[in-house]
């Protein structure tokens, strides 16, 4: 049985072979090694490449937008959105809503909307990615994307300073918006804004909305010419304004003076719109140099906020072409 004892030689030569101390290396190699690192930590993982991009755009994006040493930083940025669904993704590029990319799933069943949000991505020069549907349910978290889907930038923000220009066209009319948190509101501010000569908005960084792709849609292309700032705090960017000779004025149901009478319409101002249910808080409205209500018939309760801003802006155009 040589073939026997060869192996039994073999096994105790392994048997042998363990000297003094490796008990300790091997219980090293058992050790664990600890927790496994975020995707988002792992060089070659897509989330990390992901983060790296987004941390080179928001650098290079932040690099050169102040026009002081002294002045704070004056871009800040949101997460980047999903529109998903072929009829929102096709009225989406039709409102030429910045678009970074564009998803179409694996063996997409086409229609007339398919074909269309197609040639204007192509039109516009668009990334344009074939994905499988899995991945696309991620990207929009579980959505209903019917093989469609858009990746739209963060909006890159001004800060409320750069509003304080005394190069700007005109007389400075700005709108800041204290509690309002519908998109489709302040798109439609944004372009009573532009169409009455504003120079911009201003929303709070908390508990207000955002320049999304609905904003944008709603704005129908203002969002493009009109800068929208982000105040960290609307209290002291309303005082930064006085400040620098701006007028405070904010719109509620109970005034000081209404809007026909409005003798200030001439001055630099900042008109401030609270949210529909809550109006103006209380450390905004006691910022305020006056507060301005719109006459209306009784059988109205009240304006939705982009209509009243809306009707405010024009009485102002009004009064100074006079």
């Amino acid at each position: 049985m040589p073939g026997n004892s060869q192996r039994r030689g073999a096994i105790r030569k392994n048997s042998k072979g363990a000297t003094v101390g490796s008990g300790g290396q091997r219980r090293r190699g058992l050790e664990g090694k600890g927790p496994t690192p975020k995707a988002a930590d792992r060089e070659y993982h897509p989330a990390h490449k992901r983060a790296n991009a987004a941390a080179k755009r928001s650098g290079g994006a932040s690099g050169g937008a102040g026009r002081g040493s002294a002045r704070p930083k004056s871009r800040s940025k949101a997460s980047s959105e999903m529109v998903y669904g072929r009829n929102s993704v096709v009225e989406a590029l039709r409102a030429d809503v910045p678009v970074s990319t564009m998803y179409v799933a694996t063996r997409i069943d086409t229609d007339d909307r398919v074909r269309e949000a197609l040639k204007l991505a192509t039109e516009r020069g668009l990334a344009i990615l074939e994905t499988p549907r899995g991945e696309l349910d991620r990207l929009t978290d579980g959505g209903v994307h019917q093989g469609l889907a858009l990746q739209v930038p963060p909006y890159d923000y001004a800060h409320p300073n750069d509003l304080i220009d005394p190069e700007m066209p005109g007389i400075p009319l700005v709108v800041a918006l204290d509690g309002i948190t519908d998109p489709r509101n302040l798109g439609a501010i944004v372009r009573s804004v532009a169409a009455f000569g504003g120079h911009g908005v201003v929303v709070p960084e908390r508990r207000s909305v955002g320049m999304t792709a609905s904003a944008w849609k709603t704005s129908a292309g203002a969002a493009a010419r009109i800068p929208v700032a982000r105040a960290s705090n609307l209290t002291r960017a309303l005082e930064e304004f006085k400040k620098a000779g701006f007028f405070i004025l904010g719109l509620d149901m109970d005034g000081d003076v209404e809007l026909p009478d409005l003798a200030l319409a001439t001055e630099p101002l900042v008109i401030v719109t609270g949210s529909e249910g809550k109006g103006l808080s209380r450390l905004v409205r006691e910022t305020c140099d006056q507060i301005v209500s719109i006459p209306m018939s009784s059988a109205v309760e009240s304006l939705n906020a982009g209509l009243a801003t809306g009707v405010t802006l024009y009485e102002i155009a009004r009064q100074r072409r006079r």
